[in-house]
Formats: structure tokens, C-alpha cells, sequence
């Protein structure tokens, strides 16, 4: 409620427009009043306001990361249909100390302990948490100065949910001196420390990682800097949130400093002499998307697009429709390049040179992923 009525206020003198969006996850019965009460107050202000129900969690699983996956996916589908390139999130600096206690729970390292970002790029989307310095005392005051109310969520007392464990550990050291302030100042230093780091990767990537359709090649590189390539090209090509789980990286290292090949997540390895082959996994590539969406999480293809047609993997016999594919690119990763059908029709396979008119790109390309994670 405090970041809607401060970008309310904002929004006249930098120019622009504000949409406003409830996510009602379904998952308590007062949800949908207290979606409605916003609507209301957006109508107040003549603020647009849209809710969007969740269809509920699957049976298994973590619940919160469930929400928060499926609240970001609703929420871009909504924004990129009107033409809406950023969206703001109301974290505090509160969330961000809450966070730093879980990622040290569970050992993180340096990305983990940088807590949350306070933008990235993701689903097409420019993610923004403006309020990420302030915290929530420092809110609620503000909300009481200008007479406004705001909700309190329950769940956010549910001994059940890490996050809310790990908020009353935060109130626990309070004596010590951890306060939120200071771990938000910790979490700053980590955050600028892995920003040089990442920006020296950025480099290196534009330097001497090469990609040729879609498959990368990594040169020897220390020890470090390759284990955060290998985890960036992994996550460049499956779209996972989430990094593998370090001993998985272990085992993925030691295989390939044995000279073996490798699969992990969705994205095969090979060492050939002193460079490292990446390249994605057949059967792990996404399936048909209609065209004009984006294609196995990274490929996004252009051309004379009729209805009906889908973006999906070339895949071996696509690639023998092919006849100068050679030409283009290995035959591993051309498989599992993006092509244009027609029902079983092959209408075009830009990266294999078949279709004029026609192209593929990347979005984003390595580097940038690299800059934006």
C-alpha cells in the first residue's frame, strides 16, 4: 500500500502511467475482499487495477516459492499484454535481512548471501524493488501519517513458514546489534563484491567464450570463475531460478577435469582438449509455443509468420529437411535449435540456413544473462 501511494504521487512529475495489479492466490478466504478493498482504493486515486486468481498450489512441494513463482508468471503475462515493461515489488529492507538468514541456513555462498536483487530481468519483464532500503516500521509510519490503512497478512505469523521462523531470530538478535540496518549494510558490501565479479565474467564471456547456435565453448579458466560460468550456461539454458545444488556442481567439475562428459540440468558437457562444449539437453528442450512467444527460455524467432504455426526443437529429422546445415553450426546443437512448423510441416530452421526471411536470436544473449543474474 505504501509503494502504491508513492508512485501515485511520483508518477505526474516523471512521466509515467501507473497500472496497479492484486495477485489473489487463492489460499485464505479473506483474499478476495481484501483484492477488492485495493481495487477500491485504486478507484480513489483513479489508479487501474486489475486481479488475477491463482488456480492453487500442486500437491507437493514448497508452497511460498510455488506463490512467488506462479505470482511473477501472472503478473508479466498481465504486464507484457499492455505494453507494460516494468513492474514494482514493495520488499524492504526487512525482506532482504529475512532473506540473508535463510541463504545462511541453508550455507550459501556469495549470490546467496547478497540476499535479493534489487532488479533484474526476467519472463520479458524489468523486475524493480524500490523500497528495498526501507523498512517496514519505516513504511507503516508513512502509511499512518497520510491517514491510510493496510492489511496484515496471517500467514506471515505461521510458525510453518521459514521466513517467518527466521523473523523472530531477527527480533532474538536485536541485542547483539544484527539489526536489519546492519545486515542490509553486509548484504550491500556482498552484493558489490559480486557485482565486480560478475562484470569481470561479462568480460571473459565477450573475450573467449564463443557461441555458435546457441552452444557455448568455455575456455580453461581458474577454478572459480569456471564454476560460476558452468552455473550461469546452465541456467542461461533451462531458465531455472535456481542455481544446481553445489555438490552437483562438484561432480560436474570433477567429471569434466576427468575428461568425461556430463549432464546437469537439462544441458550437456564435453571437455575436447583444454575447452568445455555446452549445450542443451534434447530431451530437455521445451515443447511447441505458439509464435512471437519466447522459445525454450532464451530463443525468441521473427519471419512471415502465418496462424497456426509453433516455434519447437528442429530436431533430427527437421535437421535432414535441412541440406546445407553444415554450413550453419554442430549437429548437436542445431537439433535442438528453434524451428518454425506447420503441424509436422517444416516451414523454417533459421539457424540451420532452411527459410529466408526468417531469424533467430537470443534474449538475452550469455553476457547480458550474465549482468542481469
Amino acid at each position: 500500500m505504501a509503494l502504491l501511494h508513492l508512485l501515485h504521487r511520483v508518477a505526474p512529475h516523471v512521466g509515467f502511467a501507473l497500472h496497479a495489479i492484486t495477485v489473489d492466490h487463492g489460499l485464505r478466504p479473506e483474499a478476495a475482499a481484501e483484492a477488492a478493498g485495493v481495487a477500491a482504493f485504486c478507484a480513489g486515486l483513479g489508479i487501474p487495477h486489475d486481479t488475477l486468481r491463482w488456480r492453487g498450489p500442486q500437491a507437493t512441494g514448497n508452497l511460498m516459492d510455488q506463490a512467488r513463482r506462479a505470482r511473477l508468471l501472472l503478473i508479466a503475462q498481465w504486464a507484457r499484454a499492455r505494453g507494460i515493461d516494468d513492474v514494482a515489488l514493495g520488499h524492504t529492507a526487512d525482506d532482504q535481512a529475512e532473506t540473508f538468514l535463510m541463504n545462511l541456513a541453508r550455507a550459501a555462498g556469495l549470490d546467496g548471501l547478497c540476499g535479493m536483487r534489487p532488479g533484474w530481468a526476467e519472463h520479458g519483464i524489468r523486475w524493480n524493488r524500490p523500497l528495498w532500503q526501507q523498512t517496514r516500521k519505516g513504511l507503516r509510519d508513512y502509511l499512518r501519517r497520510n491517514g491510510l490503512a493496510w492489511i496484515d497478512d496471517p500467514s506471515n505469523d505461521d510458525d510453518r513458514f521459514t521466513r517467518v521462523r527466521a523473523r523472530r531470530v531477527l527480533k532474538a538478535m536485536k541485542p547483539l546489534g544484527i539489526t536489519v540496518e546492519r545486515i542490509l549494510a553486509s548484504t550491500t558490501h556482498l552484493a558489490q563484491a559480486r557485482g565486480g565479479l560478475q562484470s569481470a565474467l561479462a568480460r571473459l564471456a565477450d573475450a573467449d567464450v564463443t557461441e555458435q547456435a546457441g552452444a557455448l565453448s568455455l575456455p580453461p579458466i581458474g577454478p572459480e570463475l569456471e564454476r560460476r560460468l558452468l552455473i550461469h550456461a546452465i541456467r542461461w539454458m533451462n531458465g531455472a531460478d535456481y542455481p544446481p545444488r553445489s555438490e552437483q556442481i562438484l561432480r560436474l567439475i570433477t567429471a569434466l577435469a576427468a575428461g568425461r562428459d556430463a549432464t546437469l540440468g537439462g544441458v550437456q558437457f564435453r571437455r575436447r582438449g583444454e575447452r568445455i562444449t555446452i549445450i542443451r539437453e534434447p530431451r530437455a528442450v521445451m515443447g511447441p509455443v505458439p509464435f512471437g512467444g519466447i522459445w525454450d527460455h532464451r530463443w525468441r524467432v521473427e519471419g512471415p509468420a502465418e496462424p497456426a504455426m509453433t516455434i519447437a526443437a528442429l530436431g533430427a529429422e527437421g535437421l535432414r529437411r535441412c541440406p546445407g546445415w553444415r554450413d550453419h553450426g554442430p549437429r548437436a546443437a542445431l537439433i535442438v535449435s528453434p524451428a518454425v512448423w506447420h503441424g509436422t510441416d517444416l516451414v523454417a530452421a533459421p539457424l540451420a540456413g532452411e527459410g529466408p526471411g526468417w531469424s533467430a536470436r537470443l534474449e538475452p544473449t550469455f553476457r547480458l544473462f550474465i549482468l542481469a543474474h
